[in-house]
């Protein structure tokens, strides 16, 4: 027993962990389940594997106005449990159990969530617990909500309740003993293994062979052969407003004999606790179907994201090395900051008696560098607030385009974050400041650049920058070139003069790197905003195959101990 007891508490730890949280066909009748699952595991399973000797708990049920409590006080032969005088009737549930064994029911072991309570109580959340004399030792009878309850609340609990049971005694009427919701119940009952005894009640006496002779047809189709059925009469009720003792006289019997055989109730016990673990497997299949059903469509709308936000990082990429930044604003600014024309082609055929020269350059032109690094500036955040709106409505549109996805989404999501464009501004700006210091920590004491001001960094540096827009390293194509104006071969020549070839290479692509992987870090910022609405689904690992593998490990235990004698 305790290999099962320790695979059923792993089988609830599963069923605890797994979610169903996006919009599927399958979400639904998953919660169900999974939720019915759980609470069967806590109100029967755990606590009856625990005490396989505990009293019977049998579950009285049926359809609304079927007699259900009329036949309980009839059984017991005391008025312990009132029949709803309208209809729908809330109350708690009422426990009748022999007085010896009322210490097992009023302690929570089974049906841990109801709030034991000794008087009638309004709250469907308490269950009265009677100790009557009525019904003899070993066994409980529960009179349950009616199962076809218009409302909710009453018929969860009866299904809570029904699945708790050791037996169910399902009371119909002759007038509605062919309703679907009963043989819903009682197909469910069926397959769970749960010993059934059926209650006809009402039944004309003209049309009682009739009547009987059809229901019985009907439990035969339904795999019911075998359970025990008690037809009862259309009759007047006796003057404490019971059943005539006559009529409810096989059914007392019946119940008595069971009271009086521990082997009965044992056997009982055990065909319906291995018929309830039997069903965990195909029903936790289910689910396990339907936990892989969200882990693929999380996957599915995570990928329409990072599709999205890849395109985005892609053109960034493509922003940074296809010259298109040095057009306008910023083409002007460097242009200003560093000359063109004369300069430019002076620099070509004279580097080396110009150095001195373009130090000064670099050295006395606060201003335009300052317009220079704005303009810089201006161009990035452009870059990265275009591409990152692009992403955002691509994403939105393919969630919009998916049940699951449309129903995750909200309105800020199709554009861009509201906080992005002040940390556009502040990463750039950083990255900035980033390449000012990578260009001082290479420069060292290097005597051209010593020999000029603080202003010889901040030149070199901007240079730097200008670099991080071509692909080529100042290596003019015919693009750079056309667009540049010249623009890039000022630029490496002003880099060469303090740094040399090589370094200006290195320079430029530490500095595109760090600003890529800046760039990265933000659009992945963006993309969270859907991808943690997914989050949910991806938080345990392969659901599925825990689910699988919790309800296989019960159900080796379940064939190892044997509960009724067959190990199957």
């Amino acid at each position: 027993m305790g290999r099962l007891a320790a695979a059923l508490r792993r089988l609830r730890a599963a069923l605890g962990a797994v979610s169903y949280p996006l919009t599927l066909p399958s979400a639904e009748e998953a919660k169900r389940v999974g939720s019915a699952l759980l609470a069967q595991l806590d109100d029967y399973l755990l606590p009856r594997l625990a005490r396989l000797d505990a009293p019977l708990l049998v579950v009285v049920g049926g359809s609304t106005g079927a007699g259900k409590s009329t036949l309980v006080n009839s059984l017991i032969q005391e008025p312990v449990t009132t029949s709803g005088v309208l209809r729908p009737t809330t109350r708690s549930p009422v426990l009748v159990a022999h007085p010896e064994n009322l210490g097992w029911f009023e302690q929570p072991h089974l049906l841990p969530g109801l709030i034991r309570t000794v008087k009638t109580s309004d709250d469907p959340n308490s269950l009265q617990v009677i100790g009557a004399r009525g019904i003899g030792p070993g066994l409980a009878l529960l009179d349950a909500p009616d199962v076809d309850s218009v409302v909710d609340h009453n018929r969860e609990l009866a299904a809570q309740l029904l699945a708790a049971a050791d037996l169910w005694l399902f009371v119909t009427t002759a007038s509605r003993y062919a309703d679907a919701v009963p043989w819903e119940l009682l197909k469910t009952a069926r397959l769970r293994g749960t010993v059934i005894a059926l209650v006809l009640d009402r039944v004309p006496l003209d049309a009682a062979a009739e009547i009987s002779a059809h229901l019985g047809e009907m439990l035969i189709e339904h795999n019911l052969g075998n359970a025990p059925l008690f037809v009862l009469p259309e009759t007047q009720m006796d003057d404490r407003g019971m059943l005539p003792a006559q009529v409810i006289q096989p059914m007392r019997q019946w119940f008595a004999q069971l009271s009086a055989s521990p082997a009965a109730r044992d056997a009982v016990a055990r065909q319906t606790l291995d018929g309830a673990l039997a069903a965990l497997v195909p029903a936790v299949d289910g689910l396990a179907e339907a936990a892989e059903d969200q882990e693929r469509t999380a996957r599915a709308l995570d990928e329409r994201v990072d599709g999205a936000y890849r395109t985005a990082k892609r053109t960034v990429r493509d922003g940074l090395q296809d010259g298109r930044l040095l057009r306008g604003e910023v083409l002007a600014r460097w242009q200003e900051f560093i000359g063109t024309g004369d300069l430019a082609r002076g620099l070509e055929s004279r580097v080396g008696q110009l150095r001195d020269k373009l130090v000064a350059a670099v050295t006395g032109r606060p201003e335009p560098s300052r317009n220079l690094r704005i303009a810089l500036e201006s161009q990035l955040v452009t870059l990265l607030r275009g591409v990152a709106t692009d992403a955002a409505e691509q994403s939105y549109a393919a969630w919009q385009a998916h049940p699951a996805g449309e129903a995750l989404l909200i309105p800020e999501l199709k554009s861009i974050s509201a906080g992005l464009p002040e940390r556009t501004d502040r990463m750039v700006r950083d990255w900035q400041r980033w390449v000012l210091d990578l260009v001082r920590r290479e420069a060292g004491d290097k005597r051209s650049v010593a020999r000029g001001t603080a202003y010889a960094m901040n030149g070199a540096g901007l240079a730097v920058m200008i670099a991080v827009f071509t692909s080529t390293a100042f290596i003019p194509t015919g693009l750079e070139v056309a667009v540049g104006a010249g623009t890039t071969v000022a630029a490496q020549k002003v880099l060469e003069a303090i740094f040399g070839d090589q370094a200006i290479r290195n320079l430029a692509g530490r500095a595109r790197n760090e600003l890529v992987a800046r760039f990265d870090e933000l659009l992945d910022a963006e993309a969270v905003r859907y991808t943690e609405l997914t989050a949910a689904v991806r938080r345990e690992a392969e659901p599925g195959t825990l689910l699988r593998r919790a309800a296989a490990e019960v159900e080796s235990a379940r064939r190892e101990i044997a509960l009724t004698g067959s190990g199957s």
